[in-house]
């Protein structure tokens, strides 16, 4: 009798971590499709608001009007921030990577003087560009407006195509960590349907049945996510030592949220697969619970 229930201990205490390590794993996948994804969008910002275009201004303007349009641009909300570069550093600028003067063949500075702008991110995309350029060609002061438009397009496509990508993949991991942690909880309960269906000709609540599985299953759940979240953990360090300056990347208000979140996850999905599983039984025949 002792032997059976030394067993039953060790079945039981297998089965449960077998469903911790199993949800675990899953929530650990969800939480780095999330840190890669809030990644991806600091280095879209970072990229975006390091693109810089030229304001190339006449070459009548005198550098006091030029510092104050500087001053005024900088009050520009969409402006993040500018840097005035006069003939002479332009043409220096270009020296050091033509490694010729281009005064000494020419005779004379063919370079204009200009404002190099850098924007805020969310307007660093086709449609404020077209705003933006109207807004700055007004200025009498403007020769031109330089930008690489087609770098900002390619930005913009490319972190759509890599936010699609990943929520493709948050939603196909959400549906299978739902399926994997249901499929768990009911292979737990599987063994108790008897006792379900004795509760119910005594007279027990649907609720009160309910109650003890998924308290049991909010306790795994919750171990899982705190392993879930120690396993991202260890990625991160591990990433850290790879590439330094990674942690940098990623502030702590984020890797709050991530675990916040792998813990509301790990034990929602657990109580919601916990009623689905329990209420299959509470709804079946007992004739059916031997042949299933």
């Amino acid at each position: 009798m002792a032997g059976n229930k030394k067993v039953g201990t060790v079945s039981f205490f297998h089965s449960r971590l077998t469903s911790i390590i199993s949800i675990s794993l899953v929530l650990f996948l969800l939480g780095l499709i999330f840190l890669i994804g809030l990644l991806g969008n600091k280095l879209s910002v970072y990229v975006k608001e390091n693109i810089s275009f030229s304001i190339v201004l006449k070459d009548s303007q005198k550098e006091a009007d030029i510092k104050k349009m500087q001053r005024t641009l900088k009050a520009l909300p969409f402006i993040k921030s500018t840097e005035y570069i006069s003939k002479e550093q332009a043409a220096k600028e270009l020296e050091e990577e033509l490694g010729e003067n281009p005064e000494t063949f020419l005779g004379f500075n063919p370079l204009q003087a200009s404002i190099e702008v850098k924007l805020h991110s969310q307007y660093a995309n086709p449609d404020s560009l077209k705003m933006i350029e109207k807004r700055i060609k007004n200025y009498t002061s403007v020769s031109d407006l330089l930008y690489r438009k087609d770098m900002m397009e390619m930005v913009n496509d490319n972190m759509k195509r890599v936010s699609l990508i990943l929520l493709a993949l948050a939603g196909v991991l959400m549906t299978i960590s739902f399926v994997l942690i249901g499929n768990t909880i009911r292979l737990l309960i599987y063994s108790k349907r008897f006792l379900i269906h004795t509760m119910k000709l005594v007279g027990a609540t649907a609720g009160f049945i309910r109650r003890p599985f998924v308290w049991y299953n909010v306790v795994s759940g919750f171990f899982a996510s705190i392993l879930a979240i120690l396993m991202l953990t260890g990625a991160l360090f591990y990433l850290q030592n790879e590439l330094s300056g990674f942690i940098q990347l990623l502030d702590i208000k984020a890797l709050i949220i991530a675990y916040v979140g792998i813990l509301i996850i790990g034990i929602s999905l657990s109580i919601v697969a916990t009623v689905f599983a329990v209420n299959k039984y509470l709804r079946m025949d007992v004739d059916k619970l031997y042949y299933i």
